[in-house]
């Protein structure tokens, strides 16, 4: 079976497991082998495409497996258990998590942020039309909102160990909170600080709460009105947090380049004199870079090993590469801000010989 996903190649690596090709027809005793080489993975872990192969394998371990339609070749499936983890097919999604954040790590992010909530803390599990998600350039378009809430949730067990995992490898570890209680379940982890989410933005009673923890508070103001904001800094310094970074972000999935709008980045820093960021929700890298040459100072990018794996936000996720490359060319930015300066640097002083010069190539009589 192929590890054609750089997730579960990674996972595979960091547990020390050789991963090698277990041809279909093989007698059972050597199928059972190969499960007992990747046993340090549970007994519902793998989901493979071809139907053959599925048999034998859902056989060999008892679990249903995943059919990929039109699958040509035998492939290894990380399934969405991250995002699942109440499936009937539980899976070590931890591991995975826990090689994303050692990923990010060695690409050179300075920072993970989770998000906190369960999916009947943010909605209700009913069908009606406002619960199911209506907009047609959506990525999940035709979706309830709590089976994406579902998917997308981390469970609250994992975050001790991915703080912890964080922390060891010199990364800050914090998360969004979506309810009062949290901000106290994460407060009692002691996270350096709080991350609003856009949509909570407008969730006055959350903010007060994440405030009075007396954390610094980073605030994403998509879809807001000036005066939304300004009600959402007053809140929480009037709750006694001073300690506030504003991150300009378009609440769409994927966010187009075209309605970003930059420009917003110096404005806010002006009206409400606290750093501000940029929650990026395009693909690639290029918007991020600019931010930070408008004065952005956090960048927030969602994360994934391998968009092919999928993944409720893998379509505008950086893979580990880009990362480093959006460290690498905001680190570039911001070095190349510098000031505002006439007259060449000093590096330049040496050129200045090499400038246009009159010389005189014949003898000329003194006086």
């Amino acid at each position: 079976l192929y590890p054609h996903t750089e997730a579960l190649r990674l996972a595979l690596q960091n547990k020390g497991v050789e991963v090698r090709q277990v041809k279909e027809g093989q007698d059972k005793a050597t199928k059972q082998s190969f499960i007992k080489m990747l046993g340090w993975l549970s007994e519902s872990d793998l989901m493979v495409a071809k139907p053959n192969t599925q048999k034998w394998l859902a056989d060999a371990i008892g679990c249903p497996t995943l059919l990929i339609s039109g699958a040509t070749e035998p492939k290894v499936f990380m399934p969405d258990f991250a995002t699942d983890p109440t499936s009937p097919c539980p899976v070590h999604a931890e591991q995975l998590a826990i090689a994303m954040v050692e990923a990010a790590a060695k690409a050179g992010a300075h920072g993970i942020k989770l998000q906190t909530f369960t999916a009947d803390s943010m909605t209700l599990d009913v069908a009606s039309d406002d619960f199911v998600i209506k907009e047609q350039d959506s990525l999940w378009h035709g979706e309830k909102l709590h089976a994406l809430y579902q998917k997308a949730a981390t469970p609250y067990e994992w975050h001790k160990v991915l703080f912890a995992k964080a922390q060891e490898l010199g990364m800050l570890a914090f998360s969004s909170p979506f309810d009062e209680a949290a901000v106290d379940f994460l407060a009692d982890l002691d996270v350096p600080c709080f991350k609003i989410a856009s949509f909570e933005l407008t969730d006055l009673p959350l903010i007060r709460k994440a405030a009075a923890k007396g954390k610094p508070l980073i605030m994403s103001t998509g879809m807001a009105s000036l005066s939304e904001i300004e009600q959402a800094v007053t809140t929480a310094k009037q709750a006694g947090c001073d300690d506030i970074i504003l991150l300009k972000c378009t609440s769409t999935y994927p966010a187009e380049p075209t309605n970003t709008n930059l420009l917003t980045i110096p404005h806010l820093a002006q009206a409400f004199g606290c750093q501000v960021g940029l929650s990026d929700h395009t693909a690639g890298i290029g918007v991020s870079v600019a931010a930070v040459a408008l004065g952005a100072t956090v960048i927030e990018k969602h994360f994934v090993l391998d968009r092919q794996a999928g993944g409720v936000d893998a379509a505008f996720s950086l893979e580990p590469a880009e990362l480093a490359s959006l460290v690498l060319e905001t680190q570039r930015a911001h070095q190349a801000l510098g000031q505002v300066k006439y007259g060449g640097t000093a590096a330049e002083e040496k050129s200045k010989q090499y400038r246009r010069s009159i010389y005189v190539s014949e003898n000329v009589q003194q006086g």
